[in-house]
């Protein structure tokens, strides 16, 4: 065979790994991967925070990479085996809303870091929120905040971070 023959396969090969590597790339603008990466160089979520801990009792546990999960192209450290056990048997339950970003930077369609310092759990939903002042803007007016939120984390959800201004 001649070197021509092979190059239109090159080329494909080429793109499809290509489209693989963008793939992480997305879930970081989908998830709040703020405070960095795991040694595998997966994003780490909810700055290493036992999310399970955080949901179930509104309390900061610090997790531990031992105990890491990767659900969705991002790691979750957890405080122990039982936390971990838990998320792996069901993610969505103590994943927080909005790619683990603000909610109330969300209702203003902006994505900016979800502090789990600063968190609420409404009808058994994990909520973040960027400092103790948004906190408290968030508190004055909740319903209207996470109705607003989940319309237009609809309209966000797959936008990079960058191009919401």
């Amino acid at each position: 065979m001649t070197r021509t023959k092979f190059l239109p396969r090159t080329i494909l090969i080429a793109a499809l790994l290509a489209a693989g590597h963008a793939a992480p790339a997305l879930a970081e603008d989908e998830f709040n991967v703020s405070k960095g990466y795991t040694l595998d160089g997966v994003g780490l979520g909810v700055h290493g925070v036992d999310t399970v801990v955080l949901s179930t009792f509104n309390a900061v546990a610090e997790g531990n990479a031992v105990h890491t999960v990767v659900h969705d192209g991002v790691a979750y450290y957890f405080a122990s085996d039982l936390s971990a056990s838990r998320f792996k048997a069901d993610p969505d339950r103590y994943l927080p809303q909005y790619g683990g970003y603000c909610a109330y930077a969300v209702a203003l369609g902006r994505k900016l870091d979800g502090d789990p310092r600063f968190a609420d759990i409404v009808d058994g939903k994990l909520y973040l929120f960027v400092n103790a002042a948004i906190f408290k803007k968030y508190l004055a007016d909740k319903e209207n905040t996470l109705r607003t939120a989940d319309a237009k984390w609809e309209q966000i959800e797959h936008v990079a971070v960058d191009d919401l201004g």
